[in-house]
């Protein structure tokens, strides 16, 4: 079996995200649920979603709607602290350098966009679906492997645009001395929802829901505020589907 809770992660809140961890597995194991002692962070994505023994993890809404639906179970949905946002969704900061003199997305056409991976919603799909229906295709495009590497490729002039995930931006302005170098130009719509928890076919995903829904509300105020987490809602799948993915 196998559990991870990998896209927040970052060292300044892994004592939180692993307090939770604890809370949920105590939970589950209540429910009849076996659950690994400790997450598998640093497991390949695909792969351990994709693993028949998989508990919980949480993954991102395009690899979602375009590889694992039907292949896992939907759990629920993180419901962050965002602002401007419904309940369980979220949106893109798209940043650039703070001294860059372009004031308009429409200006940054044939800029340079650094993303973080093609299966990435918020990266990538968001960026490009919002930026081509005010018809800007940023043909310049430019592969960094991670929503943080985006954000230093803008810095340093690797990239002169980028689309980070809201609470990633969230962290990394709290976490990150080079955010003050970077400013938000625009926000994508937040109509999408946020990544989903996941679980394999074979475990009960209303159990798992309300032992993460209860293991949310006995982590301390200040561990929550340090991930952004207020609770977890239920969003049904099509939702997820019905986002488009970039032409």
């Amino acid at each position: 079996m196998i559990a991870s809770l990998p896209m927040y992660a970052r060292p300044e809140i892994d004592y939180a995200i692993s307090h939770l961890w604890d809370l949920i597995r105590k939970n589950l194991n209540k429910k009849g649920i076996s659950a690994p002692i400790t997450l598998s962070q640093d497991a390949e994505d695909l792969s351990s979603w994709l693993n028949p023994g998989l508990v919980l993890s949480q993954t991102c809404s395009m690899p979602y709607r375009n590889i694992l639906h039907g292949k896992v179970q939907l759990v629920g949905t993180p419901n962050y602290d965002l602002p401007n946002c419904p309940p369980g969704h979220y949106c893109s900061a798209i940043v650039v350098r703070k001294n860059d003199p372009r004031l308009l997305l429409k200006q940054y056409d044939q800029a340079v966009l650094a993303y973080n991976m093609e299966i990435s919603q918020s990266g990538y799909a968001a960026p490009l679906n919002y930026a081509a229906a005010q018809g800007i295709h940023f043909a310049n495009r430019i592969e960094s492997h991670g929503h943080l590497k985006s954000a230093e490729m803008v810095v340093s002039g690797k990239a002169d645009i980028a689309a980070i995930d809201a609470v990633t931006w969230i962290l990394i302005e709290r976490h990150e001395a080079f955010a003050s170098k970077l400013r938000v130009l625009e926000r994508t719509t937040p109509t999408t929802p946020v990544l989903p928890l996941i679980t394999s076919l074979t475990l009960d995903a209303d159990k798992i829901f309300d032992a993460i829904k209860q293991a949310i509300q006995d982590t301390p105020q200040d561990m929550r505020d340090a991930m952004l987490l207020k609770g977890i809602v239920k969003i049904p799948a099509s939702e997820y589907l019905n986002v488009p993915n970039p032409e």
